[in-house]
């Protein structure tokens, strides 16, 4: 079967194409990106502008007939923070759906956690015992823990790298020493709540997806996406700090350079830093291993699971 998902996004609408079956591994065909930035778009009152309404029209439509001309037997498609906060997004999904014959499913934050959380859990296998998974979206940092392929707790925070980034850190690039230290006083606070459910948990591998943390990992000195997905990786509590002592004195043109750094997501990357600090730091992480699958992966195995029963 070849399935076709689509994922907008706070920053990008991504078109993933698969070659898979229910117990397959799911073979990529076929990726394709537009950058919109919906989240840094938003207007006063937290509305989609026409602009960024009408490039959304256009990018779902690019899409759709990109998985026509694929081939593709069944097409799925979702968004996540970006037009679930939006004051407007109803009006927007309405308008995509009457364009272009697509409607958009909107997840909620915890649902986003849960099906990353069986993304990971695949990926690994039972073999990795309880898991603690960690995810950095432009929009909303998720947490999910357990030990079957539903977590025992998914979490859903307004602690983004773009949202922080916008609301905190744009004095001036690089941002101030006042500017960051604000932001981790208010990571660190609205952290807490979250922090005291999983006091009880217990997990025996800690799991980081996300393309912000997949660059903060290669910063530090993970082994380059050319090496291949199953190659392990890691980003250590060490190694963090050693990259966000030098981060935040580079503006975002010189940061995007990088190995490893995106050119759309380098002015968001130290604020992701600081969620990934605080957040390793309050539930005393050495470390977070990389996993390459993540929500999109997750709604294709789910997706599978559905259409192909047991």
């Amino acid at each position: 079967m070849r399935l076709g998902v689509l994922d907008v996004g706070s920053n990008t609408v991504h078109l993933l194409v698969v070659d898979a079956h229910r117990g397959a591994h799911p073979w990529p065909a076929h990726s394709e990106k537009s950058v919109l930035r919906l989240a840094e778009e938003l207007g006063p009152g937290g509305e989609v502008s026409p602009a960024s309404a009408a490039a959304l029209v256009t990018a779902v439509a690019e899409a759709r007939q990109s998985a026509r001309r694929l081939g593709v037997d069944d097409f799925l498609a979702f968004a996540t923070s970006a037009l679930r906060e939006a004051s407007n997004g109803v009006e927007v999904l309405d308008r995509v759906r009457d364009e272009t014959g697509v409607r958009l499913s909107v997840l909620s934050g915890e649902d986003e956690a849960r099906i990353t959380f069986l993304a990971v859990r695949r990926w690994f296998g039972w073999s990795a015992g309880r898991l603690l998974v960690v995810d950095i979206g432009g929009g909303s940092l998720e947490l999910a823990a357990g030990l079957d392929e539903e977590p025992d707790l998914a979490i859903s925070l307004p602690l983004g790298a773009g949202r922080l980034t916008r609301a905190y850190l744009g004095d001036g690039d690089p941002p101030s020493a006042g500017a960051v230290a604000a932001l981790e006083a208010h990571v660190a606070g609205a952290l807490e709540p979250a922090a005291a459910k999983l006091t009880d948990v217990v997990w025996e591998r800690a799991v980081a997806t996300s393309k912000t943390l997949r660059s903060l990992a290669r910063l530090a000195g993970a082994a380059p996406s050319s090496a291949g997905h199953r190659v392990p990786r890691q980003l250590t509590g060490t190694g963090l700090r050693q990259v966000m002592g030098f981060i935040r004195h580079i503006p975002a043109p010189a940061l995007a350079g990088m190995d490893g750094v995106s050119g759309r997501r380098a002015h968001q990357l130290l604020a992701g830093a600081v969620v990934a600090a605080q957040v390793m730091r309050r539930l005393e992480l050495p470390a977070l291993q990389q996993c390459p699958w993540a929500l999109r992966e997750g709604m294709i195995l789910r997706r599978l699971d559905i259409l192909d029963p047991a």
